[in-house]
């Protein structure tokens, strides 16, 4: 017998802890439980998460997106903070898929470690599942995976993946845009989960006590102040009026990302003086020497999702958005584009 046949090694031995993957599990079920809706078939620990799409759609089409959140985790292991990057990571893509009108149905997770620390894990998912109680979809499945020496200790990566169903006839996608449309912000809850990069490179440069006063808050809570989900009052809006395109202000600010809804022959003008930009934007641009334009490419500069309707439906859109709670201005207008010109310009 060969001195190799003599040794006895298990999982736990190589890295992983089946046990603690159970635990986590057992650990999820309720969370997602409380996020369950109509549509969903069966439970978390199936090999493929179940959903029958509602009867009210008459020619439904999927809406899919999926996206992670980014270099913020950094900051989460920093601080030790746990609890809201999951709401990050539900709103990154729910707010995606609602700018094409669609209703997010149900979500799934997929979080990565070297070693799993199942009160971690848990704290990460309660705020996933809390993300979608927001946007009112499901958290019907998700992975798993522990991969020893693949992360740093202590650290995970984490992608989620978000399907909801519009009507055929109702999806938005900017093709009924016109000269004259108004453009409408509704206000960020402070970064999102964009332009953290450069967050920590300011961070890093400043040197600041994180636990100081910023504002009436510690500037640790407003750097991971969770994205803000849009879903439930835009839903109820485009029920109350056409709304004819919706821009999520993610990677890219708001130079790169309000054009993806326009046509070419058209520019969004945005005035800078119509919204008040939060004190995070002017502590950053400041403590980085950040310029006007490259503000407004990374970062959403306060503005997190924008809502373009017609003239005449501003004001009742307006009012229907604040009423719903949100911070919402009339920031911009639509006009013809000129030859050679930007498709969104910030004056």
């Amino acid at each position: 017998m060969t001195s190799s046949s003599k040794i006895s090694l298990s999982y736990r031995d190589a890295g992983v802890d089946i046990e603690a993957g159970d635990a986590l599990v057992e650990a999820i079920k309720p969370l997602a439980k409380r996020t369950s809706r109509e549509g969903v078939l069966g439970g978390i620990g199936g090999f493929g998460a179940l959903f029958e799409i509602s009867k009210k759609f008459k020619e439904p089409v999927l809406v899919s997106g999926t996206d992670g959140v980014g270099t913020k985790l950094k900051l989460a292991f920093m601080l030790n903070r746990h609890d809201t990057v999951g709401i990050d990571l539900v709103a990154m893509s729910v707010n995606d898929i609602l700018v094409q009108g669609a209703e997010p149905l149900f979500f799934l997770d997929y979080f990565a470690c070297g070693k799993l620390d199942v009160a971690n894990a848990t704290d990460v998912v309660k705020g996933i599942a809390n993300g979608c109680e927001q946007a009112g979809c499901a958290l019907i499945g998700g992975e798993t995976a522990e991969m020893p020496s693949m992360y740093p200790d202590g650290e995970y990566d984490l992608a989620g993946f978000a399907v909801g169903a519009v009507e055929k006839a109702k999806i938005i996608d900017g093709s009924k845009i016109k000269p004259g449309d108004v453009v409408l912000g509704l206000a960020s809850s402070g970064a999102h989960s964009n332009g953290y990069s450069l967050v920590r490179k300011i961070l890093e440069v400043a040197k600041p006590d994180l636990n100081a006063d910023f504002h009436g808050r510690k500037l640790a809570d407003v750097l991971m102040q969770p994205t803000r989900i849009y879903v439930k009052p835009l839903l109820a809006l485009m029920e109350s009026m056409e709304v004819k395109g919706m821009v999520h202000i993610t990677g890219g600010g708001l130079l790169e990302n309000v054009p993806r809804v326009l046509q070419p022959h058209l520019t969004a003008v945005l005035h800078r003086d119509a919204w008040a930009m939060p004190p995070l934007f002017t502590w950053l641009q400041e403590h980085g020497g950040v310029a006007d334009a490259e503000m407004h490419r990374v970062f959403n500069c306060g503005i997190g999702m924008t809502v373009i309707v017609a003239a005449e439906n501003a004001d009742a859109a307006l009012a229907q958005l604040k009423a719903a709670g949100e911070t919402v201005t009339r920031i911009g207008e639509i006009r013809a584009r000129a030859e050679g010109e930007a498709q969104t310009i910030v004056l």
